[in-house]
């Protein structure tokens, strides 16, 4: 069994010196894996890039993923307004409308507290890095653990890219710790 690489600190600068020299000797970076340990939170950052080749397109995404400690009831999830949900919204699905005009008419918001949700997203950062992206879920997922088939709550960030610009992914991780330290 691989070994899990972590790269641990108690600050966020002093995870990032670590990441941005494992990116410097690191050849593969199309499939890389790592537990940033900030603390004694652990995030779980996965990257994949599949080039494609022939008539395959390829495909990306970047991911950020963490246990939330609170076991509260609260979940959320939002993704891209795309087509279909326009259709859905007008056959009466139910969009959260949050007060943030450009992030409500791109993204399409679940969630069981309308309150919480907008208390999360009061954050501008968060808003406008979620923005950038063109294909993104985000949200509060219930896994199983490993030891047993109890499921647990994670917070979850897929963004369809691979990002592997260190400045930008401080940049995402920053916001995600943020969201993780508000609904802990």
């Amino acid at each position: 069994m691989e070994q899990e690489h972590i790269i641990s600190g108690e600050t966020e600068d002093q995870i990032w010196a670590q990441l941005n020299s494992d990116y410097i000797t690191n050849k593969d970076l199309l499939d890389y894996h790592v537990v940033l340990d900030q603390a004694g939170r652990r995030v779980v950052l996965d990257i994949g890039i599949d080039l494609g080749g022939g008539f395959e397109s390829g495909t990306a995404f970047t991911t950020f993923s963490s246990y939330l400690y609170s076991r509260d009831a609260f979940r959320f999830s939002i993704h891209k307004q795309g087509f279909i949900d326009e259709i859905g919204k007008f056959f009466g699905m139910q969009d959260a409308v949050l007060g943030y005009v450009e992030f409500d008419e791109k993204f399409i918001v679940k969630t069981n507290s309308e309150l919480k949700t907008a208390t999360l997203f009061a954050d501008d950062q968060l808003r406008r890095i979620l923005l950038a992206y063109e294909d993104l879920s985000f949200g509060i997922v219930d896994y199983a653990l490993e030891e047993n088939d109890e499921k647990a709550p994670f917070l979850e960030l897929k963004i369809q890219a691979g990002i592997t610009d260190p400045a930008l992914l401080r940049e995402i991780y920053t916001v995600f710790m943020r969201a993780l330290q508000t609904l802990d």
